[in-house]
């Protein structure tokens, strides 16, 4: 049986700033730190044949973050990168709620009819994010995967786990910065085992009280 552990990068300077990232980057925030080492701490004891990440900074950083001073190799897979938002790249979610709202609305209300004006539609990245699962699948039949990439690609990914159709991309839960997904797959067999999970959060939230 294959194991795959997935989560969504730390929390970054852009993420407190409403910004979006899409194949932009910015830099994690101490809190998105802490929350990538705690992530760790719950995985500690996991043997992880191999970690696949996106190539953006904040997802190899979040990565390394996590396995800490174990060596475990990390595959930088370019398949994996959140979704290509154009121009929307750095503007803020009320400017551009402001300036385009019909495919701001489409985009997170009615992703089946959102057509980007410079970036990538949720067909194309549902293509190649599939690509990645499937490259993953060709290499390990058994074992354990950490994917650190986006949320976009994780609801993506989990549309996919449930055979949801595009326009229930956005069904809960929400994708948390740092949250662990887990997914089993024996053959055609896939089972989620936890989504969107924040219990090592919470036991650090805990700590500090």
């Amino acid at each position: 049986m294959l194991t795959l552990y997935i989560t969504r990068h730390g929390e970054t300077v852009w993420n407190t700033q409403k910004r979006l990232q899409g194949w932009s980057d910015s830099e994690l925030t101490e809190n998105g730190i802490n929350n990538a080492i705690a992530l760790g701490n719950r995985v500690q004891e996991v043997e992880f044949d191999a970690i696949y990440t996106s190539p953006s900074q904040r997802t190899v950083s979040t990565a390394n973050l996590i396995i800490g001073e174990r060596e475990i190799p990390i595959i930088i897979d370019h398949n994996l990168k959140e979704i290509n938002m154009g121009d929307w790249e750095g503007q803020t979610s009320s400017d551009i709620e402001e300036n385009y709202s019909k495919e701001f609305y489409s985009f997170w209300n009615t992703p089946h009819l959102y057509h980007s004006i410079n970036g990538e539609s949720f067909d194309e990245l549902r293509h190649r994010v599939l690509n990645s699962i499937i490259s993953i699948q060709e290499k390990y039949s058994t074992g354990n995967i950490l994917i650190v990439t986006h949320a976009v690609v994780i609801k993506t990914l989990m549309a996919f786990f449930k055979d949801y159709p595009l326009e229930k991309l956005w069904e809960p839960p929400f994708i948390h910065d740092t949250s662990l997904t887990i997914v089993e797959i024996n053959g055609n067999d896939k089972h989620i085992v936890v989504e969107g999970d924040l219990s090592h959060r919470n036991k650090e939230i805990q700590k500090e009280k």
